[in-house]
């Protein structure tokens, strides 16, 4: 190994080193203040953002290590963990100087924060060790780590009934994915004959995969559903919302995302197995369309947050059922930052709801929004061919312009419908901003290879289409899905079946005496999540 190898190595390992300390920093110290547990995390996070972002620069100077990888036994650093060890590592920064100012004079007192500090600390560290794990052991220890310590945050008000209920229910999920993950490995190790990941790749590289390899997809992916909050696993991350805000922020800027930066690292893997695949595009899409419709639904700022981090998780692994990995690493990247941005920022959200209610609004009219999608289509396809070039698929332009079409609808307040040009001619360059944001971030050299499937894209475009037409129609008949409604604001009942589910399995003790029989039924109400 030359000097250089090695020095990114290191640089890749700061983060995990900076972390680790401070998750052991609040039991070390004696600090008698808040400031004295806040500002030694603050210094730290900053030292392994710069860890992270001297690995990125190197893995872009290094010759020959802009398309691979450099490891060692157990650890990989790809130019894609790099970038997401940079984002990992900001985000974790400014999540802690957020907590620190959302935490001051806590009732929980400094005991209290003494624990949060070294659980996001453990957090960090967990997460950048998935990152850098090229061994099945590392990962899945890596990603059991993510949850134990998520739990004493999720939890960090403990006399919050839901919360503790929502964390024993992503306890399960994340037993039953870890049973599935030790599966997945046993299998992959008893065909490959190693537990190494890159192993794995270069055997699959070399021929048709055997039986047991694709049985190991498929339980890899029923693992990733399990962790990535989907249909009918996703309640947990709804009532997760009385857990304070910064944690919000953690989870559905963070952790959620680990499921789809797994599903890219195994990209390979997912290719010898069509199952796996169609797995993945049938969760994927499905909670991509229910959580959708639901949020429509919601009015609760925090809960619509969350809604909308499911559907997204959909999205994401519909994304990599299709073979559109780079495509899914770039959406992991912007919701990330935007659902970051979301949460901590949500405190500010009622104002601007109250402002636009005093502009009032107008209707889009149905001519604008049957040809909305069509411009958009048009649009989206011609940039991507021009800058990607014929390896685009058509299909996935389709996708794009359904999800995009509201940016054209007009108008969308009296002022602009004295307007609607200006609407119009806004919503069109936003679509050409976002298609060449899009188009160039794919020439990005992150070492990945798609493998778009033409059939699950025809899907995926159906089901997007469906989408669509009852957006449309909850704008100009909203009585028309009177009953639909109903049923979607409660989620469709699926959480509850899966909480009783639940508590069948693994009976707890998750509200309080003095809770009605009543209170313990309602599992997912707006005004539980609303006090926070």
């Amino acid at each position: 190994m030359d000097s250089l190898t090695l020095l990114l190595m290191l640089s890749a390992l700061i983060p995990v080193a900076t972390m680790a300390l401070a998750a052991c920093w609040p039991w070390l110290s004696n600090a008698a203040h808040e400031s004295g547990l806040w500002k030694p995390f603050h210094v730290l996070a900053g030292i392994g953002l710069g860890g992270a972002v001297l690995a990125l620069g190197l893995h872009a100077v290094a010759p020959g290590t802009d398309a691979s990888a450099i490891s060692v036994p157990g650890l990989i650093s790809t130019p894609l963990t790099a970038v997401m060890a940079v984002l990992v590592q900001w985000l974790g920064w400014v999540i802690a100087v957020f907590s620190a100012r959302y935490l001051q004079g806590d009732l929980q007192g400094l005991a209290g924060q003494r624990r949060y500090v070294a659980a996001l600390g453990g957090v960090l560290t967990s997460v950048q060790v998935l990152l850098l794990a090229d061994h099945w052991l590392v990962l899945i220890a890596a990603w059991a780590s993510v949850g134990l310590c998520l739990r004493h945050l999720l939890c960090f008000y403990g006399d919050r009934p839901f919360a503790l209920l929502a964390s024993h229910k992503k306890r399960l999920a994340d037993r039953l994915a870890d049973a599935l993950l030790l599966l997945a490995a046993g299998l992959a190790w008893s065909a490959v004959g190693s537990g190494s990941l890159s192993e794995l790749d270069r055997q699959l590289a070399q021929g048709a995969p055997s039986a047991a390899v694709q049985a190991s997809a498929v339980a890899l992916v029923l693992a990733v559903i399990l962790r990535t909050a989907l249909f009918p696993v996703h309640g947990w991350l709804i009532q997760v919302m009385e857990a304070p805000t910064p944690v919000s922020a953690l989870l559905h800027a963070g952790v959620v995302n680990l499921g789809g930066l797994v599903l890219i690292r195994f990209a390979p893997l997912l290719e010898s197995a069509p199952v796996a695949r169609w797995l993945l595009v049938g969760f994927g899409l499905g909670t991509a369309l229910l959580a959708g419709l639901v949020m429509l639904t919601r009015i609760s700022i925090k809960v619509r947050l969350a809604w909308s981090t499911v559907a997204q998780m959909g999205f994401m692994v519909l994304e990599c059922g299709l073979g559109l990995y780079t495509l899914a690493a770039l959406h992991l990247i912007g919701h990330s930052l935007y659902k970051a941005q979301a949460f901590l920022s949500a405190s500010g959200a009622v104002q601007q709801t109250r402002l636009q209610q005093l502009r009032g609004s107008a209707a889009p009219t149905l001519l604008s929004q049957v040809v909305a999608p069509v411009v958009a289509a048009g649009l989206v396809g011609m940039i991507q061919m021009g800058v990607t070039g014929p390896t685009w698929p058509w299909w996935w332009s389709g996708v794009l312009a359904l999800a995009w079409a509201p940016l054209l609808w007009g108008p969308a307040s009296k002022a602009e419908a004295r307007a609607p040009w200006v609407r119009t001619a806004s919503g069109l360059l936003m679509v050409v901003d976002l298609t060449l944001v899009a188009s160039w971030a794919h020439l990005l050299p992150l070492g990945l290879q798609d493998a778009p499937e033409q059939a699950a894209g025809m899907v995926a475009c159906l089901g997007m289409a469906v989408m669509y037409a009852c957006l449309v129609t909850l704008q100009q008949r909203p009585q028309a899905l009177s009953a639909w409604r109903r049923w979607s604001y409660a989620g469709f009942y699926v959480d509850e079946v899966y909480t009783r589910v639940t508590l069948w399995l693994w009976p707890t003790q998750w509200a309080p005496a003095a809770h009605t029989a009543r209170d313990r039924l309602v599992v997912d109400s707006e005004p539980a999540v609303v006090s926070e």
